[in-house]
């Protein structure tokens, strides 16, 4: 079972962190990878996207395509 395990991250004053290292030995993550933020009810999450030609989807970044509505109409293509 996993238990909760924090991490505290300070923003500068231009709304940039460091993403920790525990974080990005988590997710395997690189000098050069790209991160998606994935905004949810009460929290938002971060994931490694997979590198160009590795099922990187260019159409990803249309943020605005990507509501649960359009999840669910589109689910079947």
């Amino acid at each position: 079972m996993l238990q909760d395990h924090f991490i505290t991250s300070k923003v500068t004053s231009k709304s940039q962190t460091v993403i920790p290292m525990a974080v990005r030995n988590k997710l395997g993550l690189k000098p050069g990878d790209m991160v998606r933020y994935r905004f949810r009810e009460d929290h938002v999450e971060i994931e490694k996207l997979a590198a160009e030609g590795d099922g990187f989807d260019p159409f990803m970044a249309f943020h605005e395509w990507a509501s649960a509505e359009d999840e669910e109409a589109f689910k079947d293509l």
